[in-house]
């Protein structure tokens, strides 16, 4: 697989100026992607689709969480701790401080986004790293070893899948866009089911690749799940809110938001005036 950060540097230089530093700092990407990569090949060889036996149980009902997410998690933090000293952390699978809204620069790290595909065996699932910078993306990389599959982006430079640049759907038409789905609502039968992987990340990640147009939650979803994908979607040219068309914010006290909603530019402000009346039905007041 062709090393998917060749497009740009191999160092990325964190200056007082942009990210309220004292001093430049210096990330090797190149060393991030390694890290990440090894987090995929860690949690491979956990994976039951592979042939390995795992243990698995609830956190609470209707979260699954398994040996291989806290493996992972352990050794992300052991890592990425390392390569930026004086970076905070939150992750999905470690207890959250309050120590991080201190810090300008965050660890956002969700060690197996798709754990019940990765629990059933199936591909998809996949590691999912960010670095956030006074409240957004700046790095964002993607790891799904089931599927042969690197992503990575860096703000402002653009996003690659296994070294190729990405460019998002282009569509303009509502009716008729690709939406990762089971089903659709009865509002919605206009539009057009297509695969979708249990990784929330992933499926944000298929409009940055033109493999669908339009991907929307009506739900609380935490940050971890979404900041990797989210800057890799935008930075290929796809439009990324929350469920209300507003845009989001990361490292706030409170790491959730209500929806959220990603797609092809063209059909963006449709998508949030078809969503309103649910979104302002479901939203907590």
């Amino acid at each position: 697989m062709r090393c998917a950060l060749k497009h740009h540097r191999k160092v990325l230089a964190i200056t007082r100026s942009s990210y309220h530093l004292r001093g430049p700092r210096m990330i090797d990407t190149m060393k991030l992607e390694q890290i990440c990569r090894e987090a995929g090949h860690m949690a491979l060889g956990r994976w039951p689709g592979a042939g390995h036996a795992l243990e698995s149980w609830d956190k609470t009902p209707g979260s699954p969480v398994c040996q291989a997410d806290l493996e992972v998690d352990a050794f992300l933090k052991r890592e990425l701790s390392h390569l930026l000293p004086a970076a905070g952390w939150l992750s999905e699978e470690t207890a959250d401080h309050a120590g991080r809204l201190d810090k300008s620069l965050i660890w956002l790290v969700d060690p197996i986004d798709g754990t019940r595909d990765f629990i059933r065996g199936r591909t998809g699932w996949a590691v999912s790293v960010s670095l956030i910078s006074s409240g957004r993306p700046l790095l964002g990389t993607l790891v799904a070893p089931a599927r042969d599959e690197v992503w990575s982006a860096v703000a402002g430079k653009g996003a690659w899948l296994n070294g190729e640049r990405l460019v998002a759907s282009k569509r303009t038409r509502f009716a008729g866009a690709r939406v990762p789905a089971d089903s659709l609502a009865k509002e919605d039968r206009d539009l057009v089911t297509v695969d979708k992987p249990n990784s929330i990340a992933l499926r944000v990640a298929m409009v940055a690749d033109d493999r669908a147009d339009l991907v929307a939650t009506l739900r609380w979803g935490y940050e971890w799940d979404i900041g990797a994908a989210a800057l890799i979607a935008r930075e290929a040219g796809a439009s990324v809110t929350d469920a209300f068309g507003q845009p989001l914010a990361y490292n706030k006290r409170d790491p959730r938001a209500f929806g959220l909603l990603v797609s092809a530019p063209g059909i963006h402000i449709e998508a949030v005036e078809r969503l309103a009346e649910r979104a302002t039905r479901l939203a907590p007041e």
